[in-house]
């Protein structure tokens, strides 16, 4: 039976059964994440174990930081579109909450701009040692933090946009936008995408990220990636970007 925008936004999940398939590529309409006042439920909960788990994090990782960022509660989820509530809690509830071999309680949504060339190549990023995701390879990206909240909701567009121009120098103002977003889910991580357009090829771009990176103020990245085909051994690739890249070069055929 089909669930109607409105049914969804009437019955905000804490599971994913009425989502679409895990790994698969889908369009979404509109986009309406709140954030809460107060305390998120799996953080009050489990705030003990948290910061337990997180002194073993940094003495593996001094260099993590504990920042604060936005975590999902409750989502729904079709391809009419993503509504949710969330709180900001700290990074440290997150990574703990990730470690789950079930992830229940809350849901991670994050977004990805999809850099694509000139000649039809994929750019992202490597991250370094020193990171909560070291050596993988995705695309130029961050949490939504408290930076990223505009009016009690998160701003997709606006965290992108920002999270590209840190990391790489690139502005996503220089690219042509592909009209509207699509997203895909995986253990309760919910990507949602969408395609930027750069006037250059992916040397030129990996080049002008690189010449980039020693300014950066964070210096999370490790070097630019080009991607040219979907083969999901190229790269140690973070699992969200397994559905992306198999949906954009299967465009391309």
């Amino acid at each position: 039976m089909k669930i109607t925008r409105t049914q969804k936004e009437a019955l905000l999940e804490e599971d994913t059964r009425h989502w679409p398939v895990e790994q698969t590529v889908f369009r979404v309409g509109h986009i309406d994440l709140q954030v809460l006042d107060g305390d998120h439920p799996f953080h009050a909960r489990e705030k003990a174990a948290a910061r337990v788990n997180w002194q073993a994090e940094i003495a593996s990782n001094p260099a993590l930081f504990d920042g604060r960022m936005v975590f999902q509660h409750r989502l729904a989820v079709s391809e009419e579109g993503i509504s949710g509530e969330a709180y900001v809690v700290p990074f440290s509830t997150f990574l703990w909450w990730r470690k789950q071999a079930v992830r229940e309680g809350g849901f991670h949504v994050f977004a990805f701009p999809v850099l694509v060339t000139s000649d039809n190549a994929l750019v992202a990023i490597r991250m370094g040692q020193h990171t909560a995701n070291a050596g993988q390879v995705y695309f130029a990206a961050g949490s939504l933090d408290e930076s990223d909240i505009v009016d009690g909701r998160c701003d997709i567009e606006g965290n992108m946009r920002r999270e590209v121009l840190e990391e790489t120098g690139l502005d996503l103002g220089d690219a042509a936008a592909e009209p509207g977003y699509h997203a895909s889910h995986f253990r309760h991580s919910l990507t949602v995408f969408r395609l930027f357009r750069f006037d250059a090829t992916a040397d030129q771009l990996v080049a002008r990220i690189e010449a980039h990176m020693p300014h950066a103020k964070d210096q999370e990245i490790d070097g630019a990636v080009a991607i040219r085909s979907a083969d999901p051994a190229a790269q140690p690739y973070n699992v969200s970007m397994l559905p992306i890249l198999a949906w954009f070069f299967d465009r391309q055929r």
